[in-house]
């Protein structure tokens, strides 16, 4: 069984900063997070939560007060399987609400299939901005000097397609609505724009990003590109995402 608990002690802290590492590589990189920095946000009430099974640490999260009543998720990792994101979310979701907190905000590459997949589907969280080259380029193991354009998640904590979510209830798969149109198709692994002017759209992302990036690299910048134009654009004239369909689409309506 996992269990999820907030984290205050340099030793605690030391654990979180070595499993970062294990998961991105930072090597000469600079860290997303460091322990004095850790430290400075838990003794001044800001989130850092750890998940263990047993005595292992095997996912953990830290984020600080933000402004409108919200809590910034500013990294989040864990080992892959077995729905620790999952723990991790709904521990700091309960955190927030105890604290009066209606919102959690945090960032994600949206070019991984799997994060927007669990960010929308799964939490419920919804898209609110585009951020083009948010951290510049990164030059950790895992995003390998790619551009840094991330979405901005901002997770409705009360709202009851959440809470519903929170339970556990079905409902984390989005259909493809019916009469959507492709704005960006994937054909033959590579990003292929299509019409726009329809009410429901789907952007389309690549199957793993990841191993794209060490595979093809071309193949990786010309979806970043196109992805950025496309969901970006979209964004930008106030066209809303509204799901994650079919673990390979953006749905993106216009309200």
């Amino acid at each position: 069984m996992i269990e999820v608990r907030e984290l205050h002690e340099m030793p605690e802290l030391e654990r979180v900063y070595a499993l970062f590492d294990d998961i991105w590589h930072f090597g000469s990189a600079d860290p997303p997070i460091t322990m004095e920095l850790m430290r400075a946000l838990s003794h001044a009430g800001g989130y850092v939560a750890g998940a263990f099974d047993g005595g292992r640490m095997v996912g953990a999260s830290v984020g600080f007060l933000a402004a409108g009543g919200a809590l910034h998720s500013h990294v989040t990792g864990s080992i892959a399987g077995r729905g620790i994101g999952f723990e991790l979310k709904q521990h700091q979701r309960r955190w927030a609400l105890e604290r009066g907190l209606t919102h959690i905000t945090w960032t994600y590459d949206p070019l991984v299939r799997r994060n927007a997949h669990f960010n929308l589907a799964k939490l419920g969280a919804r898209p609110a901005e585009y951020l083009p080259c948010f951290y510049g380029v990164m030059e950790d193991a895992i995003n390998q000097g790619d551009e840094s354009d991330r979405l901005l998640a901002s997770w409705p904590l009360t709202a009851p397609h959440v809470e519903a979510l929170a339970r556990r209830e079905p409902g984390e798969r989005t259909p493809v609505p019916e009469g959507a149109v492709v704005a960006l198709a994937d054909e033959g692994g590579r990003p292929v724009p299509g019409p726009v002017d329809a009410p429901v759209v789907l952007v389309a992302v690549p199957p793993d990003i990841e191993g794209l990036r060490r595979a093809d690299r071309g193949a990786a910048k010309a979806w970043r590109h196109a992805v950025r134009d496309v969901l970006g654009g979209l964004m930008a004239e106030g066209r809303a995402v509204t799901g994650f369909a079919a673990k390979s689409y953006y749905v993106v309506e216009r309200l």
